[in-house]
């Protein structure tokens, strides 16, 4: 069963069409905020959840990355079904899922929101034990307390399942060998703050994606959730704006 205000959303607009998907352990609420701001911009949006996300973490021990990005897949199948044109804005995990399916299929514009290249050391990934020693084992997370969102944002997962770590640092790992087969216009923005997906993250994508067009913008006062801190409103502006100079007309 899917968490209440959890759910995937659909939020009916004009031919321009964005696909937004969450992070790790989130959910589609982390981002309707800026679904609705994209929305009131003329876009039409779709909130994916994926595989093993916003039900418990039992089920997300079970998933595989490939999982994730079949949620992707998914998303982006009924997107273009009624829509002209489809780009993507990840956050987090979302983020690599983004760049994987840009490898695969045309897409107008990504917005790459904390995408992480290295995980920050103080998060421990290094200390991860081998996989096979992973089964039913469970890491905590630190619970939210985020202001002025929807109910559902501080309600995710109270811990990770530790096999599931190992399938995003894969999928990371994934992404960074193929960032050469990126071409589309990219924006990405970052915090200087992050304490989850390393800052470096974000000029090691600038650097290393083929696009053409892309902007790298840092924030100043913001966390690792970028769609849901002090600094929001300024990621729903230029990520409107970026989507903008791409739009179907």
């Amino acid at each position: 069963m899917i968490c209440s205000g959890a759910e995937p959303f659909f939020l009916p607009g004009g031919p321009q069409g964005v696909l937004l998907v969450h992070g790790f352990t989130g959910s589609p609420a982390d981002l309707l905020l800026l679904g609705r701001f994209l929305q009131a911009r003329g876009c039409t949006v779709l909130g994916v959840r994926l595989a093993g996300h916003a039900t418990s973490e039992e089920d997300l021990s079970r998933q595989t990355a490939e999982d994730w990005l079949d949620s992707v897949r998914d998303g982006a199948a009924l997107l273009r079904g009624c829509t002209r044109t489809l780009s993507v804005v990840g956050h987090s995990l979302g983020g690599v899922l983004a760049f994987l399916l840009a490898m695969e299929q045309p897409l107008q514009r990504i917005v790459s929101l904390a995408t992480p290249v290295d995980i920050a050391p103080e998060r421990g990934a290094d200390q991860l034990p081998p996989r096979a020693l992973c089964a039913g084992r469970y890491a905590p997370k630190r619970r939210r307390r985020m202001r002025d969102v929807p109910p559902a944002v501080n309600e995710s997962y109270a811990r990770m399942p530790l096999v599931s770590v190992h399938e995003l640092l894969g999928v990371i790992a994934r992404m960074k060998a193929h960032l050469g087969e990126v071409t589309q216009p990219t924006l990405i923005m970052h915090s200087k703050c992050d304490h989850t997906a390393a800052p470096e993250s974000a000029r090691y994508l600038y650097e290393h994606i083929a696009s053409r067009e892309k902007e790298l913008v840092w924030l100043e006062n913001s966390g690792h959730l970028l769609p849901l801190d002090v600094e929001r409103q300024t990621v729903f502006a230029k990520t409107a704006e970026f989507l903008a100079q791409g739009g179907a007309r």
